[in-house]
């Protein structure tokens, strides 16, 4: 094939892909690889296709490989430090995007994803330096304000409200606007919303999943359930395998290993579909499903038995509509286990780390108004954040 027709066929990807024609691109990339295999710029787009459709091990594969054909180029440098850090490999990721910045200093996606990457990592005071240019050399891009706005939020640092107003000021979509309205309520100054953005918890679950497991069981000591399912037999139901179980917000089956015992049935629930990919590894799962708890509990009318949600609840404020839609997905006198982190006084807040804190006597109102009454109840430590204890109380209600 001459080599014109190689470079029709990556111009007609690269502009399929540019107008979402995700499927038609890879078409034109696999044809430019059938007849040169080594061809680095399908293999970089190709694998940037992976990526946009959320294939993070496949992402990774190809742009591996196309690293290894033009090591120096940084085209290639950027994006598999994009996907190393989807991946998990915060550390690789770190180094290939600096690699990339060593060599097109200017790139402001780059620098973005460097920032994120150095903030997910727990390094967000390292992540203001490449955050702040990105927003310098894209000042009219919203995704890098909201960038600096959570690790300025993270690093404890002046301008982490006016970063997100910026965001507001920009043409940046329903989405980002909603995400820098929730953090700027986090830092109080905007009245906390009934929920955190659907979108939001998505894509933090999304780019959590592949280290999700060794840091809540590792760094960050998570037995939320186990505790759950601790209380559940404490309080007389028996782990025999009897029941139709939804475990609401399973993320990759960590509450599954806890609730399969009592399941004759376990359906998992999660509005991450990279969350829901490492749960279908565990084979734990009769069914799984991509869905907002709250737009799917309406549908699950009397189907279950008990209904579990282990550190869910914290990203929703208002929880009178869950609580119903849980109600309502239990057939009578069927159980609902869930885990709440403990505020007081108001019926809800929403804390710094954007999770929400409920006021324990105020759920337990919200509940009796759904149906459910109490079964058994006990205080716990959830996990640890920052080295501090993240105090919670655990509920099992049965339906009326």
């Amino acid at each position: 094939m001459a080599q014109a027709s190689v470079d029709e066929l990556l111009r007609e990807g690269a502009a399929r892909q540019a107008r979402g024609d995700l499927d038609g691109a890879a078409r034109m990339y696999r044809k430019v690889l059938a007849q040169q295999p080594r061809n680095g710029n399908a293999l970089n787009l190709l694998g940037l296709v992976a990526r946009q459709r959320g294939d993070s091990a496949r992402a990774l594969e190809l742009s591996t490989q196309a690293v290894a054909l033009r090591p120096d180029s940084p085209i290639f440098l950027a994006n598999h430090g994009a996907a190393l850090a989807e991946a998990g490999r915060l550390q690789e990721a770190v180094a290939a995007l600096r690699a990339a910045l060593a060599r097109r200093p200017d790139d402001a996606v780059a620098l973005r994803n460097l920032g994120q990457a150095l903030t997910t990592a727990g390094k967000a005071s390292a992540a203001l330096e490449p955050l702040r240019r990105a927003v310098a050399l894209a000042p009219e891009a919203p995704e890098p304000w909201l960038a600096l706005a959570h690790a300025l939020r993270e690093a404890k640092a002046e301008g982490a409200a006016e970063a997100a107003r910026r965001v507001l000021a920009l043409p940046a979509g329903v989405a980002l606007h909603a995400q820098a309205r929730f953090l700027l309520a986090a830092l109080g100054e905007e009245a906390a919303p009934e929920r955190a953005p659907a979108a939001y918890v998505r894509e933090l679950f999304d780019q959590y999943a592949p280290r999700f497991d060794a840091d809540l069981e590792g760094r960050l000591g998570y037995r939320t359930p186990a505790l759950l399912a601790a209380l559940l037999e404490a309080a007389g139901v028996a782990a025999d395998g009897s029941r139709r179980v939804l475990d609401l917000g399973c993320g990759t089956g960590l509450s599954g290993v806890a609730l399969k015992p009592f399941a004759k049935r376990l359906v998992g629930l999660d509005l991450a579909p990279r969350m829901l990919a490492e749960a279908a590894k565990r084979r734990l799962y009769d069914s799984l499903e991509e869905a907002d708890l709250l737009d799917a509990l309406p549908r699950q009318r009397g189907r279950f038995d008990l209904v579990a949600a282990a550190d869910v609840l914290n990203y929703l404020g208002d929880l009178a509509p869950a609580l119903h839609g849980i109600a309502e997905a239990l057939a009578p006198g069927g159980l609902a286990a869930f885990s709440i982190e403990a505020g007081e006084g108001a019926p809800f807040a929403l804390g710094e780390g954007l999770r929400y804190r409920h006021d324990p006597a105020h759920v337990a109102v919200l509940a009796e108004a759904a149906g459910l009454v109490p079964h058994a109840r006990e205080e716990a430590v959830l996990r640890e954040e920052k080295g501090v204890p993240v105090r919670g109380v655990l509920f099992v209600l049965r339906r009326d």
